[in-house]
């Protein structure tokens, strides 16, 4: 599917036969009403569904989720691509962040495609199971593309029926838990019809694994702080389930690739740990992630991630023994020589001076096909065919390691092993018996921001876990730890995203957040 799935064909020429004057339909492209008729354009509109994945808005353009760790203490976006410095600085509004429109946008796009499927595919004659695969993939990607609305604004307008601007422009927001529950009754609808897993022409597709995992982490969001300001213990419960069950399920071959920095390279696309990924491929389909890490540096790493990176002992910088200041970059956990360049580092054939990367004096390595050695492909924009992993298995393992440690007083086993599997694979020591479950927290709270740094998840974790407020307020640093910028963090109105201005000009009754 990573060659033919995002190949959305939004009319076809067709040549007319004959002097038909009265015919009612055009010949010379696809209308409404002759469209929905066939499998194969049942296919292509299943296609478009899966074709918005890779815009702006949602997980593609030059290289939205890696700018999305720029809105974070790991990384600076020194030109505001996509709008996410502002996000980073709390200076947001509803007009002057490109990625606060375009996500609205986006979500909109793919819910309108997927929810026209849904109304039409019905009435097209194809067997009836591929028809009822179909639909589960459009629940899925509807779902989905509703996630990205609920967990940055909010309350959004709940959409089911296809396209109508005569009905639909002037709706008012329905209540955030109202979109999650169409959010999770479409996942659970999907995953009861998914298969477990695709192969050959077909990976790609959602999955039943997709499905159960992108529910987990709806799941996890409702748990947190952020949302479950009582600690009800049953929603953390629900999300460790939801995790539990993409682990448990059988002959899915889902497990850890055997190498963190090789996991980033387009060879090893649709792994065994990848659950669900946005393909590309160049040079039509292609993103720009390449030219973002060996050029542009607008996903800079700054001295705070660098220093949250553990010894390889296990320790801290603080606290080991093997820390030495001169040589600050030895000795470190082996998932930051394989996401970041430093200083002293080799990258792509030459010795990495502070100069090679003049914002920070750090640059980013994972999601690029560059490291160490001289790598003739100076790829350019569009042109870099790495998937992007919305979901992968490492995230499901932390996922139920953070919920599970919740449900009890004290962590069991199965925490414990979750988050060791994931050190295992990066070469650190495991974590011992004995912790409590507010050590056990820090641990899985510090191995997500390293284990998944740069792919664009920290955002979302530093605010459901309602920490924004601390670790997004001060100054940013370089390398030698000069500062960048001053950070502002405003814990009554940043938490959640303005509802951008364009949307409010054209429908008054989308009511505003709180504080813009």
């Amino acid at each position: 599917m990573k060659k033919i799935l995002y190949i959305f064909i939004a009319g076809v020429m067709l040549t007319s036969c004959g002097n038909k004057i009265l015919d009612t339909e055009p010949t010379d492209r696809y209308t409404e009403g002759i469209f929905w008729t066939t499998e194969a354009n049942a296919n292509m509109g299943l296609i478009g569904c899966y074709n918005t994945l890779r815009s702006e808005g949602a997980f593609g353009g030059t290289a939205t989720p890696l700018w999305e760790e720029t809105a974070t203490p790991n990384a600076y976006n020194y030109d505001n691509s996509g709008g996410w410095n502002v996000i980073a600085s709390g200076t947001q509004t509803g007009s002057n962040s490109a990625i606060v429109t375009a996500r609205w946008n986006a979500a909109y796009e793919g819910i309108g495609r997927c929810n026209t499927l849904l109304a039409k595919i019905d009435g097209v004659p194809m067997d009836q199971g591929a028809k009822d695969k179909m639909k589960a993939e459009a629940a899925f990607l509807r779902a989905l593309y509703y996630s990205l609305l609920e967990m940055y604004y909010g309350g959004v307008p709940l959409i089911l029926d296809q396209p109508n601007p005569e009905t639909q422009s002037m709706l008012p927001r329905n209540k955030r838990e109202e979109v999650v529950a169409q959010v999770l009754k479409d996942l659970d609808a999907a995953a009861a019809v998914l298969p477990v897993k695709y192969t050959g022409a077909n990976v790609g597709r959602a999955t039943k694994g997709a499905a159960l995992a992108l529910k987990a982490r709806v799941l996890l969001f409702e748990a947190s702080p952020l949302i479950n300001t009582t600690g009800d213990k049953n929603k953390w419960k629900l999300a460790a389930d939801a995790a539990k069950a993409v682990m448990d399920l059988a002959g899915t071959g889902y497990d850890l690739y055997s190498d963190y920095r090789s996991l980033f390279l387009p060879a090893n696309d649709n792994s065994i740990e990848s659950v669900f990924d946005v393909q590309y491929t160049a040079p039509t389909q292609g993103s720009s992630f390449d030219l973002i890490g060996r050029q542009y540096n607008t996903n800079a790493p700054v001295q705070d991630i660098v220093y949250a990176y553990q010894m390889k002992d296990g320790l801290p910088q603080a606290q080991s023994p093997l820390y030495n200041p001169a040589k600050p970059y030895e000795n470190r956990d082996p998932r930051m020589y394989a996401t970041i360049v430093y200083p002293g580092d080799q990258f792509q054939g030459e010795l990495v001076t502070p100069t090679r990367f003049v914002v920070t004096g750090y640059g980013t390595k994972k999601y690029t096909i560059y490291d160490k050695e001289a790598n003739p492909n100076n790829l350019q924009g569009g042109r870099s065919e790495i998937n992007y992993m919305v979901i992968r298995f490492a995230d499901v393992l932390l996922m139920y390691a953070e919920a599970q440690n919740e449900v009890l007083a004290a962590p069991d086993e199965s925490v414990r092993e979750a988050v060791n599997r994931v050190r295992r694979r990066a070469k650190m020591p495991e974590i011992g018996i004995g912790k409590s479950q507010d050590e056990m927290r820090t641990i899985v709270r510090s191995e997500r921001r390293i284990e998944l740094a740069f792919e664009g998840f920290y955002y979302n974790d530093i605010r459901r876990w309602k920490i924004a407020e601390t670790v997004m307020k001060g100054a940013i640093l370089t390398y030698d730890n000069k500062p960048i910028m001053t950070r502002t963090f405003d814990p009554k109105r940043d938490y959640w995203w303005p509802i951008p201005d364009v949307q409010r000009d054209r429908n008054p009754n989308l009511e505003k957040n709180p504080g813009y």
